[in-house]
């Protein structure tokens, strides 16, 4: 499964770097972005595109986020037929650096680096995502409480095309909303 899903990520795009006032004022949107990502999810996913299109899978994770910084972590595995893959996307904002992280153990690992990134709303967010030559984007769209999109698309020939498209859905009784936590 890893091999399946790493050779079909290879994108590029490029984070708008925030200055420290527009940092401040986006720091309450992405929070509240994170934390709707908080609790169990699970879902279909199929590769879109590349040598092993036409590929599904299952997908189930534990979405969490620090309680001292911003960011997240979604954590599980992915099941073709009889085989398990663990998965997981960490990623928290460092600074002036802006959001860094991992997707399956980063490049030191066999996955990619979070290298950038911005939460475009309350409900979207666009990282870029690196190893060695090849670069990615991935987005994760929650457009309502109970559901949430994960795509990853890749570079080729200056366009980017889509190849990992997952379909979650919330299965806890976690609510969410915009109440800070105490």
């Amino acid at each position: 499964m890893k091999s399946v899903i790493l050779s079909c990520v290879m994108t590029a795009a490029v984070a708008v770097p925030l200055g420290s006032a527009e940092r401040a004022f986006a720091a309450e949107p992405d929070k509240q972005f994170f934390r709707s990502v908080e609790g169990k999810w699970v879902g279909p996913g199929e590769i879109i595109a590349g040598k092993y299109k036409g590929t599904k899978f299952t997908c189930n994770f534990n979405g969490s986020t620090p309680d001292d910084k911003v960011g997240m972590t979604l954590d599980g595995d992915c099941r073709v037929g009889v085989f398990t893959q663990k998965m997981s996307a960490t990623v928290e904002r460092r600074g002036r650096d802006g959001y860094r992280g991992t997707f399956m153990g980063g490049s030191t690992g066999n996955g990619m680096d979070i290298v950038g990134g911005n939460v475009v709303d309350p409900q979207k967010v666009v990282f870029t995502i690196n190893r060695n030559q090849l670069n990615g984007v991935m987005q994760a769209r929650v457009p309502d409480d109970n559901s949430m999109t994960v795509t990853v698309a890749v570079r080729v020939n200056k366009q980017l095309v889509p190849v990992i498209g997952m379909s979650l859905k919330r299965i806890d009784t976690v609510e969410v909303g915009s109440i800070a936590k105490n």
